[in-house]
């Protein structure tokens, strides 16, 4: 049986994941006097966690005491990072790659992160649920959450909570 993945993220009420240039800190600021918003029992539902090479830096430039993964497979999407760029990591050249490892591996729950995977997990149908924290903040322009795509996803709403000022969404993919 072929895994599950859910989306664990924080957008802007107008939809974006960071600015323009990457910047998140109108996130983290936030994020910080709101608390974890459930992440990390979140993190400790999922065997192995996946993201993109821009994400995968963002992540390292926090500081090694912000590697919050553990033992779990951590897998990077990127066709320019060195195989060996980190030995917590196993980097991935393709999404078809990737999808077969992780079903090779017996991997039960996946944690999809970064924009740009998130959006290539949703086009390959292989999200099931979308936990979405929405700050409050316009900040008018930057990184979307969702790209285009050639169908609809239809969703269904499990719960909307208020979480630390946040607004927290929880949806099922409905398949």
């Amino acid at each position: 049986m072929p895994f599950s993945a859910t989306v664990f993220i924080g957008t802007s009420l107008d939809g974006y994941i960071a600015r323009p240039d990457d910047d998140i800190e109108w996130l983290t600021s936030r994020g910080e006097k709101a608390g974890d918003l459930g992440f990390f029992a979140f993190l400790d539902s999922v065997d192995a966690v996946v993201m993109g090479r821009r994400t995968y830096e963002k992540v390292i430039g926090f500081g090694e005491e912000n590697w919050h993964y553990g033992d779990r497979h951590v897998g990077v999407l990127s066709t320019t990072l060195p195989e060996d760029a980190d030995p917590r990591i196993t980097v991935y050249r393709d999404m078809d790659a990737l999808l077969a490892d992780l079903d090779r591996r017996g991997i039960k729950h996946v944690y999809p992160d970064g924009g740009r995977l998130v959006q290539s997990f949703v086009r390959a149908g292989r999200v099931d649920a979308f936990v979405i924290s929405v700050a409050p903040v316009l900040i008018g322009a930057g990184h979307r959450l969702f790209g285009e795509l050639t169908e609809d996803v239809p969703l269904r709403l499990d719960s909307a909570t208020e979480v630390g000022g946040f607004a927290q969404l929880r949806y099922t993919v409905q398949k």
